[in-house]
């Protein structure tokens, strides 16, 4: 038979009953809330569910910018009259004029969105010699192209399949099912222009007599592809709700979609109360977003101690996980609020193959990069790159390219132009001014503009990873 016992009586102290209760008043950020024994007076219920709003709101905003970018992305680009059969290009390279996340102006990029609920199974015949990658519209990982994909760098014909898709399918394609309809398709041309011009969208059911493909160059266009940081941000993540299937995103951030009213087949209309806690939910999100991106708590951000030098994927994880398994959440907001598009051979590249970052908004005394003053950025010699480095000049308002009065605001090994010194280091000027016979080492800045810079270098070597090679800091000149 089971043994049963009265159990012990210890009582409840003073201390525990406080910390089990809730005094009649409390005073929070969000203001006094009032109760009655426990039960809130009505002014508090108010409060109460103003607070869970606007927390709700700004965790939204912190979790789903990489969708809202997307969107923003795709709007940009239709906006050109880039469309899923159309191919988005840079000739020879992008400009400042387009406002596009932290974009270089070293390769021949080439963009589309698949829009495979139209078009149905679709493929692309990514160019060889390239870096090229898709993400789905949550701007997640779908697969890599290229040098870093199946095809090692000699081109092929990649097959992408709706969500659901349970048809036959062909021999002779590398088969992709991504999770979402819509798909940002980036290609990245060493081979420049040329290059890219071979590179070919179509859908299957064409691929017996493919269309000529279109293209549209919009290195110099003026547009804008950045997402919003007010209300509209959640309108933007509506449009991806509503045209996606509801299982493609997680339970954890549908069900915060949900609690501010985004809901796959319901409208989108919000109250007037909710717009406006929603839109200083975006507000405050976005600038809380920038503290983490410029100053980082989290001392994994930073490549070396006692710099400024910070990396965009702190775990070395394009899914922004930690060794641990854990959603790095910060990293995440961090990278998709400056960057766009994440990879393995970004994220992780191995040795002589895909690409590597590191970025700074400060010189080396710790104060913010400023457009009025000039600077020098010393790379040692030996830089560790296998195909080519650049240094790029941002604006940290819209996080693209930095407008001057030079539409390339760079310096990079491939301009032909850049000067070492005689002990082979590199020194690179940042300024409103040229300094006299380093023009070619030189980026404009703005007077009463911030600035921030992002070190790229394509097929990163090994004196990389061991860290034997390190960039200076930026020192005020």
């Amino acid at each position: 038979m089971p043994r049963v016992s009265d159990g012990a009586a210890p009582g409840t102290s003073a201390e525990t009953l406080a910390s089990i209760s809730v005094p009649d008043r409390l005073e929070t950020v969000f203001g006094t809330m009032d109760f009655f024994d426990g039960l809130p007076l009505p002014d508090t219920v108010t409060r109460g569910y103003d607070t869970l709003d606007l927390l709700r709101g700004i965790e939204a905003f912190l979790d789903c910018v990489p969708g809202a970018s997307m969107v923003a992305m795709r709007r940009g680009l239709r906006e050109i009259g880039v469309d899923s059969r159309t191919i988005g290009f840079t000739a020879p390279r992008c400009s400042s004029a387009p406002r596009v996340l932290t974009a270089n102006t070293e390769t021949t990029y080439g963009m589309t969105f698949l829009a495979l609920d139209q078009d149905g199974p679709t493929v692309v015949e990514a160019p060889g010699n390239s870096l090229c990658f898709v993400n789905d519209l949550w701007q997640r990982y779908v697969t890599d192209m290229g040098i870093a994909g199946p095809d090692r760098g000699k081109g092929g014909k990649y097959l992408f399949l709706p969500p659901g898709h349970d048809g036959d399918v062909p021999d002779g394609y590398h088969v992709v099912r991504p999770a979402t309809y819509g798909s940002w398709v980036l290609l990245r041309a060493l081979g420049g222009e040329e290059s890219l011009l071979t590179a070919r969208i179509y859908p299957l059911s064409a691929a017996a007599d493919p269309p000529e493909q279109r293209f549209v160059n919009w290195a110099e266009s003026d547009f804008n592809t950045v997402h919003a940081n007010d209300f509209s941000f959640f309108e933007e993540i509506d449009t991806l709700v509503q045209e996606e299937p509801p299982d493609s995103l997680d339970p954890e951030r549908a069900g915060q979609l949900a609690a501010i009213g985004i809901v796959p087949g319901r409208p989108f209309q919000p109250d007037d109360r909710m717009r406006a806690i929603l839109d200083t939910a975006a507000r405050t999100a976005s600038g809380i977003v920038r503290s983490l991106a410029f100053k980082p708590r989290d001392p994994s951000f930073y490549f070396y101690p006692g710099s400024s030098w910070k990396t965009p994927w702190p775990s070395r994880s394009h899914a922004f996980l930690s060794p641990e398994g854990a959603r790095l959440l910060d990293a995440r907001a961090v990278f998709h609020y400056v960057g766009a598009g994440t990879s393995p051979a970004m994220a992780a590249a191995p040795v002589g193959a895909g690409s590597q970052y590191a970025y700074t908004a400060e010189d080396s005394t710790g104060a913010w990069l400023d457009g009025g003053r000039n600077y020098t950025l010393t790379l040692p010699r030996g830089i560790p790159a296998k195909n080519f480095w650049a240094v790029n000049v941002y604006d940290p308002q819209t996080r693209s390219l930095l407008r001057t009065d030079h539409p390339y605001p760079s310096v990079n090994s491939l301009s032909g132009a850049v000067r070492s010194e005689d002990d082979g280091d590199t020194v690179i000027h940042f300024g409103p001014t040229a300094p006299e016979g380093r023009e070619g080492n030189w980026v404009q800045t703005v007077p009463g503009k911030g600035w921030f810079v992002l070190l790229r270098l394509y097929g990163p070597l090994e004196s990389w990873f061991d860290k034997s090679w390190r960039p200076g800091e930026i020192e005020p000149a």
